[in-house]
C-alpha cells in the first residue's frame, strides 16, 4: 500500500501522531536534563583556576613511638576506685611537720592544700567526696598472672577497686596485695583468667636529661592516651615540696593529667622507667611539669612487697633537722658536708654503737656524706643485719663506729609501723546483714503503687532500700524502683528475687528490668529501663 493511503486510515493516523508525540518528549527532557548537569557541574566561578583534591590511598607512616605504643599500650589498665563517705574518715597521708628516725619533712599542711604547686594527680581526688564518688587512675601490667604497679594515692581508703584492660569492656575486681606510702606505691592483682603481657622494666639509673620518654595513661578518664616529651631534668626529694624522704624523681614535660596518676613513663626502647606519679601546676591540670618515680626504686619496693608483704627498710634509729639550717651550722664547724645528729634512739643500731647528739656524720664505708637525704637513701638500701663503718665528728675530733643496720619498721615501731605495713583498705559501713545480695531491700507493692506505674496486678516488687557501694547501687538501681524481672524472669514476689540471685553465679550478667517514677514528687510518669552488670566476685 502507497504511504500516503497507509496514512489515511484512522487508527495508523493515530498511532503515529502518539509515536511522534513521545519521541519529541524524550528528546526534549533529554535536553533539559543535560543543561542542568551542565549547569551543576560548572565550575565555581569564584575558583575557576582550583584543582580538585584527591585522597590518596591509606599507608601507615610507622616511627619508633607508633611501634612502642603498639606493643605496650595492651600492659597499661585503666583503673577506677570507688568511695563511700565514712564518719571521721581522713586520708592516712602523714600530716605532721616532722618525720622521725630519717628526718623526712613533710610539706606542712598548706603546701598539701589543692592549691599548691605541687599535686598527686589522681582524677577527681582533689573535689570534695559526696556520700558517694569515684576516681580514675591508671596502672602497668608486671607479671602475667595479673600483678599490677599503680600509685597508692589511686587506692587510697578505696571500698571497691575496678580494673580495666586495653580494648576490654569487663572491669576486674583490683585486689591491694600491698602498698608502700613512703614511695606512693601500691601492687594490686586481678583475675583474668587469661595470661596478661607485663611491661618491659628498664634501668632508670640509665637516663638522661634530655632523653625521649613517652607517658601512656587514662588522663581524665580517657584510656589508652599517649603523650611524648624530655626527660627535663631528675629531681631528688629535698627539691620539692611534699615529696617523702625516699622519693626521687625524673621530671618531664611530657603532657601529664589527672588520672594518669600510676601509669609508665617509658623510653625510646619502650621499657618502663618511670612510674608518673605528681605534677607541678596553679591550675590543677599540665603545665609542662610532670614527676615519675624511677623504675628502679618502683621495683624494689615491688619486689619487697611480694617477698615480705611490706617495704622493708634500713634504719640506724637516729634523727636530723634538714634544712638549710644544717649546712650554716656545719660551716660554723669547718665542715662541708655531714650529717647533724640531732636526736638518737638509745635502744637502736646507733645508740647500741655510742653515737651521741650532736655528733656530725661525715662519711659511711670511707664514702663522704653529703646530706641527710644521701644518708637517708644509703642506709635505707642496706640490708637488715649489715654493718657500716660510720665516722663521726665529735667535738672537732674524728671517731669510728660500727653500726648494725636495723628494720626501720622495728626500731620506730610505735612511730612508724602502721606507716610501713601493709594495710587492708578500711572496711565498709555497709550493713552485715542484707536482704538480698543484689544490695538491696525489697518489698511487695501496693495495688496504689501499681496503678500509678502503670503495671499489672501481682507483677513486681518495690525497692525501698539500695546498700552504697553494692552490686544495685553500682548499675544505678535507686530506692523506689520497682523491679519487674531479672534476667528476663517475672518477678511478682519478694521470693522471685531471692530464687534468682541464687541462681546467678558471681561474674555472671544480670539485666533487671524495671519501673521508675521519672519525676519524683509529682504525678508518677513511669519510665521503663533495663539496668545490667556483672555480680561482683566477692
Amino acid at each position: 500500500m502507497p504511504f500516503p493511503k497507509y496514512l489515511k486510515q484512522p487508527k495508523l493516523l493515530s498511532f503515529g501522531l502518539l509515536l511522534i508525540t513521545l519521541l519529541s518528549g524524550i528528546l526534549i527532557g533529554t535536553v533539559i536534563n543535560t543543561g542542568v548537569r551542565a549547569e551543576h557541574q560548572a565550575p565555581n566561578p569564584a575558583a575557576r583556576d582550583a584543582t580538585p583534591l584527591s585522597i590518596p590511598q591509606a599507608v601507615p607512616i610507622a616511627n619508633e613511638f607508633t611501634k612502642l605504643t603498639k606493643r605496650v599500650e595492651p600492659s597499661v589498665v585503666y583503673i577506677e576506685s570507688d568511695y563511700l563517705a565514712k564518719p571521721g574518715r581522713q586520708s592516712a597521708r602523714r600530716n605532721e611537720n616532722f618525720d622521725e628516725d630519717n628526718g623526712d619533712e613533710p610539706a606542712p599542711k598548706q603546701q598539701r592544700d589543692p592549691s599548691d604547686m605541687f599535686k598527686k594527680f589522681f582524677g577527681n581526688e582533689e573535689q570534695p567526696r559526696s556520700f558517694r564518688s569515684e576516681g580514675s587512675g591508671t596502672g602497668f601490667i608486671v607479671d602475667r598472672n595479673g600483678y599490677i604497679i599503680t600509685n597508692y594515692h589511686v587506692v587510697e581508703n578505696a571500698d571497691k577497686i575496678k580494673v580495666r584492660l586495653a580494648g576490654d569492656d569487663i572491669d576486674y575486681k583490683g585486689h591491694v596485695i600491698g602498698f608502700d606510702k613512703e614511695t606512693d606505691v601500691a601492687v594490686l592483682k586481678i583475675d583474668a583468667r587469661k595470661p596478661l603481657t607485663p611491661v618491659e622494666i628498664g634501668n632508670s639509673d640509665s637516663v638522661q636529661v634530655g632523653d625521649w620518654v613517652i607517658a601512656i595513661g587514662s588522663p581524665f578518664g580517657l584510656q589508652a592516651t599517649v603523650t611524648a616529651g624530655i626527660v627535663s631534668a631528675q629531681r631528688t626529694a629535698r627539691d620539692l615540696p611534699g615529696a617523702g624522704a625516699f622519693q626521687n624523681f625524673l621530671q618531664t614535660d611530657a603532657a601529664i593529667n589527672p588520672g594518669n596518676s600510676g601509669g609508665p613513663l617509658l623510653n625510646i626502647r619502650g621499657e618502663v622507667i618511670g612510674v608518673n606519679t605528681m605534677i607541678a601546676t596553679h591550675s590543677g591540670s599540665y603545665e609542662g611539669i610532670g614527676f615519675a618515680l624511677p623504675s628502679n626504686q618502683a621495683v624494689k619496693v615491688y619486689n619487697d612487697i611480694i617477698r615480705e608483704g611490706r617495704v622493708v627498710r634500713g634504719s640506724f634509729g637516729i634523727q636530723w633537722s634538714p634544712g638549710g639550717s644544717q649546712a650554716d651550722t656545719l660551716q660554723a664547724f669547718g665542715l662541708d658536708h655531714g650529717v647533724l645528729v640531732d636526736s638518737v634512739n638509745p635502744t637502736g643500731p646507733a645508740g647500741k654503737a655510742g653515737m651521741k647528739p650532736d655528733d656530725i656524720i661525715v662519711s659511711m664505708n670511707h664514702e663522704p656524706v653529703k646530706d641527710g637525704q644521701e644518708l637517708v637513701t644509703k642506709v635505707a638500701d642496706m640490708p637488715i643485719g649489715s654493718v657500716a663503718l660510720v665516722t663521726v665528728d665529735r667535738d672537732g675530733k674524728r671517731l669510728d663506729l660500727k653500726v648494725a643496720v636495723a628494720d626501720r619498721s622495728v626500731v620506730w615501731k610505735d612511730r612508724l609501723e602502721s606507716e610501713d605495713r601493709p594495710e587492708a583498705p578500711a572496711p565498709s559501713s555497709r550493713p552485715t546483714t542484707r536482704p538480698a545480695k543484689f544490695g538491696i531491700t525489697i518489698m511487695r507493692l501496693t495495688d496504689r503503687e501499681r496503678r500509678d506505674l502503670q503495671i499489672a496486678d501481682k507483677t513486681g516488687v518495690k525497692v525501698v532500700a539500695v546498700d552504697p557501694g553494692s552490686f544495685a547501687d553500682d548499675i544505678g538501681m535507686a530506692e523506689g524502683d520497682a523491679i519487674l524481672s531479672i534476667n528476663r524472669q517475672p518477678v511478682t514476689s519478694t521470693e522471685d528475687v531471692t530464687r534468682a540471685q541464687a541462681s546467678i553465679k558471681p561474674g555472671q550478667p544480670v539485666a533487671v528490668h524495671i519501673v521508675r517514677n521519672s519525676t519524683p514528687g509529682k504525678t508518677p510518669e513511669p519510665q521503663r529501663l533495663y539496668l545490667s552488670g556483672r555480680l561482683p566476685e566477692d
